[in-house]
């Protein structure tokens, strides 16, 4: 499930798809209705990849929520989140994600959720049984991990640019030479 591709753009109604990304300009199609318009730099872009839903613990990807509202539901929610009481919409949201945050998710926010799970699932973009399947080949082909190993750099004792003379006296011998030197 690739939700990368998948964005809300803030004051549009429904889901986008982004289909052109080139020359600093992105078009995208709207999920709802299939029409096609540019999205501006001054519009607040959000990628469904990037959304998370707070808990009390860690906060969870919103993949993570979508793949938990299948295993929960199944394809179709069996109720709608447009004319839900919040009762009803906060009973529902209990059971696909427990450990949410009463105080930070809204009621617009779980219907946003529900409303976005179905949007994804009717054009068939949620497929879990591949989601499931690559993670499973992860963990088959991964190999043992290394040991990580530190490395240091190296102390330099000599600049690299020396001059002459030094050079000269670091190669000299500490003993004579029986050699007679050249005469050029």
């Amino acid at each position: 499930m690739d939700l990368s591709k998948v964005v809300a753009i803030s004051g549009k109604p429904g889901l986008f798809l982004i289909t052109t990304n080139s020359g600093g300009k992105l078009i995208v199609e709207s999920l709802s209705d299939g029409k096609r318009m540019p999205a501006f730099a001054n519009d607040k872009i959000s990628s469904l990849e990037e959304i998370s839903i707070f808990t009390t613990g860690e906060d969870k990807p919103l993949k993570e929520v979508f793949m938990s509202i299948h295993e929960k539901m199944g394809d179709k929610i069996d109720f709608d989140p447009k004319k839900a009481s919040p009762v009803e919409l906060r009973e529902k949201f209990l059971v696909v994600l427990p450990d949410y945050d009463e105080d930070a998710v809204y009621q617009s926010d779980m219907k946003k959720v529900f409303l976005w799970y179905q949007i994804l699932n009717d054009k068939g973009l949620l497929d879990f049984t591949v989601e499931e399947t690559k993670e499973e080949e992860k963990a088959d082909d991964m190999p043992a991990e290394k040991p990580a190993v530190k490395k240091t750099a190296a102390k330099k004792t000599a600049p690299k640019t020396a001059p002459k003379e030094n050079v000269k006296a670091a190669a000299a011998p500490a003993t004579k030479s029986t050699k007679k030197p050249k005469k050029v």
